[in-house]
């Protein structure tokens, strides 16, 4: 049984690594590892202004509809941190995982979102987003700091945060994209 657990897990990899992904926002995804934790570095461009991209990532409710967001929620403001209960699912080869955090995010506007986990199912997540105006365009970066709580091999958790967070990112890209005309008027 235990074979064919990784036949199907290095036949799943192959699969997804010959998929060419497409890259409409200028997606760069790129996860290293150090010891238990994995460095995860992201970025997207997207066509809306700083004060429309600090507003979408700082939805912390409307997180919901992105890929793999259950839940997530506001429990607390105080000036400008904020702490947000997520429960995120993820599949792989079929088998549901629910991660559950409670993150603490500090705000400072149009130029970054500090975030750390408080408690959670992870043992370590903590990192950045990053606004930087081009133009037209915001890029957005991401960095972050995981250590997974798995008996899962590395190996195996690498190649999924990389494949499952470049499917989050470019769908968050195209969703700031989308929703440009639905935000404050404060920022047109």
């Amino acid at each position: 049984m235990k074979h064919l657990l990784y036949f199907f897990l290095i036949a799943s990899c192959g699969i997804a690594l010959a998929q060419e992904p497409s890259n409409t926002y200028d997606l760069k995804v790129a996860v290293t590892r150090t010891g238990d934790r994995f460095q995860v570095s992201a970025s997207y461009e997207v066509p809306i202004t700083l004060c429309e991209a600090f507003t979408f990532i700082t939805d912390y409710e409307g997180a919901k509809n992105l890929p793999g967001v259950v839940d997530s929620k506001v429990l607390s403001r105080s000036g400008n941190k904020v702490k947000v209960a997520r429960l995120l699912e993820e599949r792989i080869l079929f088998i549901p995982f629910e991660i559950r955090s409670e993150l603490e995010y500090v705000e400072s506007p149009y130029k970054t979102l500090l975030f750390e986990q408080l408690n959670g199912d992870t043992k370590y997540y903590k990192g950045s987003w990053r606004l930087f105006s081009e133009k037209e365009f915001t890029t957005f970066k991401y960095d972050a700091q995981i250590e997974p709580n798995s008996l899962v091999p590395s190996a195996v958790i690498e190649f999924f945060i990389k494949n499952i967070l470049r499917r989050q990112f470019e769908s968050m890209a195209e969703v700031a994209s989308l929703k440009k005309s639905a935000l404050p008027k404060t920022c047109r």
